[in-house]
C-alpha cells in the first residue's frame, strides 16, 4: 500500500532554531522572537496538526519529546525511522549531532504492543564515517511499484541509498536537485512527493536533462499524473506533502497552509481528482525548522497485532 491509516507524531518539547542543520537547510529562517515564544507557538501548531488528523479519522500515535537531552528537531521523526509492511523497521544515520538522540528505543517498545515488528535494521553506525541517509527526508518511496527516489546531497549518501534499496528490494532512482540559487537541495521530500496516482514535483530543480528525463519517465511509466511546481511553490513547501488514509478508507493530502496557498486553482483541482486537500497552519514549525507537514509524519506500515 502507498498510504497508511497509522502515523507516528512527536510532540515537541524544545523546538528552537537548530544551528547544526541550518548550514545545509536554507529553508530554516531565524526569527527575532524569544525561544519560549517559539516553543509555545510550535507546541500549539503541533496540537492543531494532531487534532486535525485525528478528527479526519487517521490513527495518530503521539509520543512526547523528552526534555533532556534537548532535541530541537524532534518534531520531524520521519528522518530517523521507517516502518515497513513486512515488519521491518529501519533506523537511519543523521547528519546533525543533536538529532541523533531522536532515535528512541522506548518508542519502538511501545509500538511493539500494537504492531508486528520482525526485524530492526540499524544504520546509525555510519555516522562514524560521516555518511548519512535521513529516512523519508532523503528518500521518497513508491511502495506500490517498489521504487525509491533520492536527490543526492551531504545528507543522502549514494552508497547507503543503494544498500537500503537492495535490502528492501526496491529499484533505486537517484539524481541531483538544486534550488533557484544553485544550492543543493538537502532532502528529496522538499522537492517531490508521491502518492498512488500522482506526484508533485519541482522538475526545474533537476538541472541535468538526462536525470530529469529519468525521473519523469519513471513516474509517468508507473502511472503517476505529474503536477509540476515552481521554485517559489517549493520554497513554500508545496513539495513537502503526504497522502494518508482515514479509517473510512478515504485518502487525504496533508499539507501546510503555506503550501496550500501557493498552489494554483488548476493544481488544486488536479489533486482533488485523487484525494481531499487538508491544509493545516504550521508557519512557525516551517520557518524555524525548515520542514513541513510531510516531515512531521512517520508512516507506520507495520501489520497491527491481532490481524
Amino acid at each position: 500500500m502507498q498510504t497508511t491509516k497509522n502515523i507516528l507524531l512527536i510532540r515537541p518539547s524544545n523546538f528552537i532554531f537548530n544551528a547544526e542543520t541550518a548550514a545545509s537547510n536554507p529553508f530554516q529562517i531565524k526569527l527575532n522572537e524569544s525561544e519560549e515564544a517559539i516553543k509555545q507557538k510550535a507546541f500549539d501548531e503541533f496540537e492543531t496538526f494532531a487534532t486535525t488528523l485525528k478528527s479526519k479519522g487517521v490513527n495518530v500515535f503521539i509520543f512526547d519529546d523528552t526534555k533532556h537531552p534537548e532535541k530541537p528537531d524532534a518534531i520531524f521523526p520521519n528522518n530517523w525511522i521507517t516502518f515497513h509492511s513486512d515488519g521491518t523497521v529501519v533506523l537511519y544515520p543523521m547528519f546533525a549531532n543533536n538529532r541523533r538522540q531522536e532515535r528512541r528505543s522506548d518508542i519502538l517498545d511501545s509500538l511493539k504492543k500494537h504492531f508486528k515488528i520482525n526485524h530492526i535494521v540499524d544504520l546509525s553506525k555510519y555516522e562514524n564515517d560521516k555518511r548519512f541517509l535521513e529516512g523519508t527526508g532523503s528518500m521518497v518511496f513508491d511502495h506500490i511499484n517498489k521504487i525509491a527516489y533520492a536527490c543526492l546531497s551531504p545528507r543522502t549518501d549514494k552508497e547507503l541509498f543503494l544498500r537500503i534499496c537492495h535490502f528492501l528490494k526496491y529499484k533505486s532512482v537517484f539524481f541531483h536537485s538544486r534550488d533557484k540559487n544553485d544550492k543543493e537541495i538537502y532532502h528529496t521530500n522538499v522537492m517531490m512527493s508521491i502518492s498512488e496516482k500522482f506526484s508533485i514535483i519541482c522538475l526545474d530543480s533537476i538541472s541535468d536533462e538526462q536525470e530529469k528525463i529519468l525521473v519523469s519517465n519513471s513516474l509517468t511509466e508507473t502511472g503517476h499524473r505529474l503536477i509540476n511546481i515552481s521554485f517559489e511553490q517549493m520554497n513554500n513547501f508545496a513539495g513537502n506533502m503526504i497522502v494518508v488514509q482515514t479509517n473510512s478508507d478515504k485518502n487525504i493530502l496533508v499539507l501546510s497552509q503555506s503550501a496550500f496557498s501557493s498552489l494554483t486553482d488548476f493544481q488544486k483541482k488536479e489533486i482533488e481528482k485523487f484525494c481531499d486537500l487538508t491544509p493545516i497552519p504550521i508557519k512557525t514549525i516551517e520557518t524555524i525548522g525548515g520542514g513541513s507537514a510531510r516531515c512531521m509524519i512517520a508512516e507506520i506500515f507495520l501489520e497491527p497485532l491481532g490481524k
